[in-house]
């Protein structure tokens, strides 16, 4: 198959490739993001404008120069080492709102994967989930039934993306669904950087009963390029202690419940 002209890229995904080719070469000017993407400077300067408010980047006469935060995410590896301990306090806090008998959702994530090892004691559980390494460690120490995407794999961070793994979700619906993100604020909802993961969370997301997000307080208040929730769309949010108290407040005024894992 072809690949699609680039003209033809949805404006959210030649924003995306506009911090990726700027984090990659450190700055871009105008001109040349015109000519690649085939759009005029007063199309590249609105995007610009719109990724220097998200924090993506920083604008300079003629065009933008790289501000690694919002756009960049660590591989799992890094993820694993970080804020383990929180991590893990987080997933003993989220096994008890799983019963015997459940279907539930299992976003891709390092959290998520801890969750994951504490699943064996339950029974006649169907995981759905979009993780390799989830799906592995479920099918290698439990009897669970699994159920995982089709899909392209998004490289080091073993989960499948894209249009087969959206389509294999379509008809499917869980009682829970146990989600990570790279960002939680009152502001710009849920969020992570790369737009195909963000359609998949997007997806699980929407056909669950109940929604619970697994972050860990360094997330809280921060946002990241893609969002795929509406906070109002979080049932219950799960963070570790050292949570700021006036950002759970502020979550909890949204009508959204937030519980704090013991350590």
């Amino acid at each position: 198959m072809k690949d699609k002209p680039l003209e033809n890229i949805f404006a959210e995904e030649r924003k995306q490739m506009i911090v990726e080719l700027t984090n990659k070469q450190v700055k871009t000017t105008v001109g040349a993001l015109c000519e690649k993407f085939s759009v005029s400077p007063a199309t590249i300067r609105n995007d610009l404008r719109e990724l220097e408010l998200a924090g993506l980047l920083k604008r300079t006469h003629g065009g933008a120069i790289s501000n690694k935060k919002a756009g960049f995410e660590l591989n799992s590896y890094q993820k694993e080492v970080e804020n383990v301990d929180k991590k893990t306090a987080i997933a003993k806090a989220a096994i008890k709102y799983v019963q015997d008998g459940d279907t539930i959702a299992i976003d891709t994530g390092t959290t998520t994967l801890e969750f994951v090892k504490l699943l064996s004691a339950k029974k006649n559980v169907t995981v759905v989930t979009n993780d390799l390494k989830i799906a592995m460690h479920l099918e290698e120490n439990s009897q669970m039934d699994v159920i995982i995407t089709g899909g392209a794999v998004r490289r080091s961070f073993h989960s499948a993306i894209g249009l087969i793994a959206l389509n294999s979700l379509k008809e499917l619906s869980v009682d829970r669904s146990f989600i990570a993100a790279n960002g939680v604020s009152s502001a710009r909802g849920v969020t992570t950087p790369n737009i195909e993961q963000a359609q998949v969370k997007e997806r699980l997301v929407e056909f669950a009963d109940e929604v619970i997000l697994l972050v860990d307080s360094t997330k809280l208040n921060k946002a990241s390029f893609a969002r795929f929730a509406d906070l109002k769309e979080i049932d219950l949010i799960i963070t570790d202690s050292e949570a700021s108290a006036e950002i759970i407040s502020e979550i909890e005024s949204l009508g959204i419940s937030v519980e704090i894992a013991a350590k």
